[in-house]
């Protein structure tokens, strides 16, 4: 298990904390691997009914870790590794069998966001927000965003989040149906504790079928989405743009944009 991961079963809610504070909880391919790994495996356990997902500290997820990839030079995993392994910890959290809750306790950016609307229940202290900053650093949502978040907010909206990259407060969010509730701070607790304790002593496989009816509902083109974030990711990320960016993000700079766009052909 990850010493990046902060883990506690009990009455049958297993609560699982990024703990990375040092990094706001920005999340590394180790930590990822082993989230997938956990999510994976409560749906074995029988002494498991609910998932809960939380950041430690003050943040839920703030993305990738960009310096922790900066830092490893050209050692860092291939893009291809990247982008599988988050693809893969979002379609574990679609396809437990188990309800699973995030907790927005602080600021959920980048894969942050992806991981939390990726759970079938969202509630957010009332000061935090949600963020897609991806645009900014010369790369696209990925973790399937692009399908969650059109899929609650409808098109413009999710256009306007994905492409200006603008912090979406949580009211907002919860307004605009990006999330289940936003709640004060002090209530954020007892709140999610209460919900995870009813789903807890719900009735398991009626549980399971309503979760994967509601998910092949609203998220058929999931997969797709994935696969396109996936080619357009990778192709981005080894571009001149994100590097210009990520530097610019290290450096505390604006960035300075000069790729070209992809070429096209034009119609006759």
């Amino acid at each position: 298990m990850s010493e990046s991961l902060l883990v506690r079963e009990e009455h049958g809610v297993l609560r699982i904390a990024i703990d990375r504070q040092a990094r706001m909880n920005a999340i590394d391919l180790d930590t990822m691997t082993a989230l997938c790994d956990l999510v994976t495996a409560a749906a074995t356990r029988p002494t498991v009914r609910v998932i809960v997902l939380t950041g430690a500290g003050k943040a839920f997820c703030t993305g990738a870790d960009l310096a922790a990839a900066a830092a490893a030079g050209g050692n860092e995993a291939a893009p291809e590794v990247v982008m599988d392994r988050a693809n893969d910890l979002v379609r574990a959290i679609v396809d437990s069998p188990l309800p699973v809750i995030a907790q927005i306790n602080g600021p959920a950016a980048g894969v942050g966001t992806s991981i939390a609307l990726a759970a079938d229940l969202v509630y957010a202290a009332d000061h935090t927000y949600l963020l897609l900053p991806f645009t900014s650093i010369g790369l696209m949502p990925d973790g399937g965003a692009t399908a969650m978040v059109a899929a609650a907010m409808g098109r413009a909206r999710a256009a306007e989040f994905a492409l200006l990259g603008a912090r979406l407060p949580a009211t907002e969010a919860a307004t605009a149906g990006l999330i289940t509730r936003c709640l004060p701070a002090a209530d954020l607790d007892d709140e999610v504790n209460s919900v995870a304790a009813k789903l807890a002593a719900g009735p398991r496989r009626a549980l399971q079928l309503t979760k994967a009816a509601l998910n092949a509902a609203t998220l058929a083109e999931l997969d797709a989405a994935l696969e396109r974030e996936k080619t357009g990711q990778c192709e981005l990320l080894v571009s001149a743009d994100f590097r210009e960016g990520m530097t610019a993000v290290l450096t505390r700079r604006a960035p300075n944009f000069a790729g070209a766009p992809h070429p096209t052909t034009e119609p006759a």
